[in-house]
């Protein structure tokens, strides 16, 4: 392993040459491969050149790169709108990405909680806020005249966090296996009065589109997809979310069902694990010392809360990362399923990336990951970048490159409920 490459790859990942070495060393050791990090410096820089020649950019600065990476989001932008026949401002388009995101990525069903049970912790914990916007003298009202999907839902951006985090989900260690049922995956437009209701919530997620872990629902609150580069971002937000409720669901149905397998059973119980998962804890401590070499699993953007949370210069899994990697995957091979859509240019480029000099001489990282991109288009104006969905996909990069493709998922459901994936 050459040093060059070990600084290469600390640097894009914020981590330190140390740290990095070490992982080489200890992953090698374990399975058996050498020169990893080498082979992913390589492909990354053949990779890049590759996208530049096909974008046209001469001009190896970062603001030309970022300007054509731009322009490409928003030239896929209006083909994927075309070829889907989405146009104007009505709320028509959100339901035909809804269809299109379900049918392209292929999923069954999941296991989540029985409405019946769902309403239940509704009627526990009547919601004042929605009840006041609406009204309604109770819960008994409330769940008569409005969908029980759309009422949590409207949860997560209505009432108080502290309310939900301390009373409402507090109401969740009751839950046991018993109270799941297998069921597809649903999307949900919203209507107009519950977007009233959201303002707030979309200014602070920057994004209109969420999901219900607990109960296979992904909702949509319907605004303007004339916005450049709206379209293709909801889209692979919807793709994102089915995987990642997809991915949950396996998690849950493990713990529910694990009765001779002592990964699963030891521990946590059910509701604890359950609770868990949704929380989106996270291990905040390095986990014991020993022989063995740990990936902590961070389920979490934790650099959207703090860029300097200092788990993300640890060696480290993303969940969140693979969910983005299958969405990816999706819409590389979106032409197979719509043969007048070619997005393919995306194809792995989640953990693409490198450093590029400003017109002041300084050097600043430029993502090639999709997401990353779509987010800074949508917000141009607010002159926001995207740099962590790149950064998470690269650590899993580095743990694939080792350990195979398909065992990354293996390794972190297998290890979820610790935290960490000890080698």
């Amino acid at each position: 392993m050459s040093a060059d490459s070990v600084k290469y790859i600390a640097r894009l990942l914020r981590s330190d040459a140390d740290t990095v070495t070490r992982l080489t060393e200890k992953m090698a050791a374990r399975f058996g491969k050498d020169g990893v990090l080498d082979a992913i410096a390589v492909q990354n820089r053949l990779r890049i050149e590759m996208l530049l020649e096909k974008l046209g950019v001469h001009d190896r600065k970062a603001l030309p790169i970022f300007n054509a990476l731009i322009s490409k989001v928003e030239e896929d932008d209006a083909a994927l709108k075309k070829a889907f026949g989405i146009s104007g401002k009505d709320g028509m388009g959100y339901g035909v990405l809804a269809e299109r995101a379900r049918e392209l990525a292929g999923l069954g069903s999941g296991f989540f909680l029985k409405w019946s049970r769902a309403e239940e912790l509704i009627h526990k914990n009547p919601p004042q806020k929605i009840l006041s916007f609406f009204g309604y003298r109770d819960t008994k009202e409330l769940l008569g005249k409005e969908d029980v999907r759309k009422v949590f839902a409207a949860l997560r951006f209505v009432e108080d966090r502290v309310w939900l985090n301390t009373v409402f989900f507090a109401a969740y260690k009751d839950l046991e296996a018993a109270d799941f049922e297998k069921r597809p995956i649903e999307m949900l437009i919203l209507e107009n009065k519950w977007l009233r209701m959201a303002e707030h919530f979309v200014q602070k997620k920057y994004h209109n589109v969420s999901h219900l872990k607990e109960l296979g629902v992904i909702f949509v609150l319907p605004q303007d997809l004339m916005v450049a580069g709206e379209a293709l971002r909801l889209f692979t937000l919807l793709l994102h979310y089915l995987h990642e409720i997809h991915f949950y669901s396996e998690l849950f149905e493990k713990k529910a069902h694990a009765f001779t397998d002592p990964l699963w059973t030891e521990g946590q119980s059910f509701s604890d694990f359950f609770t868990a998962a949704l929380r989106g804890d996270i291990i905040d401590k390095r986990p014991p010392d020993g022989r063995a070499f740990h990936w902590f699993i961070i389920q979490r953007y934790l650099a959207k809360e703090d860029e300097n949370d200092w788990r993300l210069f640890e060696p480290h899994v993303n969940p969140e990362a693979l969910h983005w990697d299958r969405a990816e995957e999706n819409i590389a091979h979106i032409g197979e399923k719509f043969p007048r859509l070619d997005l393919s240019f995306w194809h792995d480029l989640g953990w693409i990336g490198d450093f590029y000099p400003t017109d002041t001489g300084v050097e600043v990282l430029v993502s090639m990951n999709l997401v990353d991109t779509v987010m800074a288009l949508v917000m141009k104006k607010e002159l926001i970048k995207y740099l962590y969905h790149h950064q998470e996909a690269l650590w899993n990069k580095i743990f694939m490159m080792y350990a195979g493709k398909d065992e990354i998922r293996r390794f972190v459901i297998q290890n979820f409920s610790k935290g960490f994936i000890s080698l």
